[in-house]
């Protein structure tokens, strides 16, 4: 036991003696990536067409008929979403994210990175990739703004969880998979919604649902478990991953191609001016 303990320590104090110019680099990185979302951000909102999805939300009401009554769920309209503006949205609170590690918050991002934590980076997931999840499923049909609260809330806790593997390693001698676990089962719950809706479309004999957005559910279901490989090797230390700051870049790249990868797809898909 006390062998892991210093071995632990060991760890944090080589993260603790990484040359300046190594999270210099990293900051360089991170504002050239800002930049990336940034200029696609507002690209996406110049070139896009108007096209929106209206919400739709369901209650009960009362239906009473001479002596009979029942309740009924009576389907009403409850926003027109924009698509440009919301796919450029996700691609710019990535941008901010970036910027503001490289300037006002770097000293906080270096001093967390090293003790082997990076929070801003589950926060900013938790509020991008939720809503990335949220469009995908818009795309599908899930147009109830009760399940796209609830898909939005459910990926966000993924990341949370993300978080909380990270928190709570911090007092282990032992890399402790509780929370990752737990982040894994609550990732592929808005993929289930997602799956049960292609199916019925898939058995609808008048719908059928756009090739791109195939496209889009399999390329971005890859990237989000990648994310998850990522921690995976970070935690296990396998290769290059023994150092926490490759895992970080890795981290900085999949976001960027992830979220490129889902603009992109849709604009090509839905949002080209007619």
């Amino acid at each position: 036991m006390f062998l892991s303990i210093e071995s632990k320590i060991m760890s944090v104090a080589v993260a603790s003696n990484t040359p300046d110019r190594v999270f210099v680099n990293l900051r360089r990185f991170n504002l050239i990536m800002g930049v990336f979302h940034l200029i696609q951000g507002i690209a996406m909102i110049a070139l896009s067409s108007d096209f929106s999805i209206t919400l739709s939300t369901q209650y009960l009401r009362a239906v009473i008929s001479g002596n009979s009554f029942s309740l009924e769920q009576n389907l009403q309209p409850a926003a027109s979403i924009p698509f440009g503006p919301a796919v450029a949205l996700f691609l710019l609170l990535s941008a901010g994210a970036h910027f503001l590690l490289g300037t006002v918050l770097y000293n906080w991002y270096v001093k967390n990175l090293k003790r082997k934590i990076n929070q801003a980076r589950w926060y900013e997931y938790a509020l991008s990739s939720s809503l990335m999840i949220v469009l995908i499923g818009m795309l599908v049909g899930v147009y109830d703004v009760s399940t796209l609260i609830l898909m939005f809330s459910i990926n966000a806790m993924m990341n949370l969880f993300g978080l909380m593997m990270e928190l709570h390693n911090q007092t282990t001698s032992k890399t402790d998979w509780t929370a990752f676990v737990y982040g894994c089962i609550a990732g592929i719950m808005p993929w289930i919604v997602i799956v049960l809706y292609i199916s019925g479309a898939a058995q609808s004999v008048n719908t059928e649902i756009p090739a791109f957005v195939y496209a889009i559910i399999v390329t971005l279901f890859i990237f989000f478990n990648i994310f998850a490989v990522n921690m995976w090797l970070q935690y296990r230390g396998i290769g290059p991953w023994k150092n926490y700051l490759y895992g970080e870049r890795v981290y900085i790249i999949l976001s960027l191609v992830a979220k490129s990868l889902l603009a992109w797809q849709i604009w090509a898909g839905q949002l080209q001016p007619s």
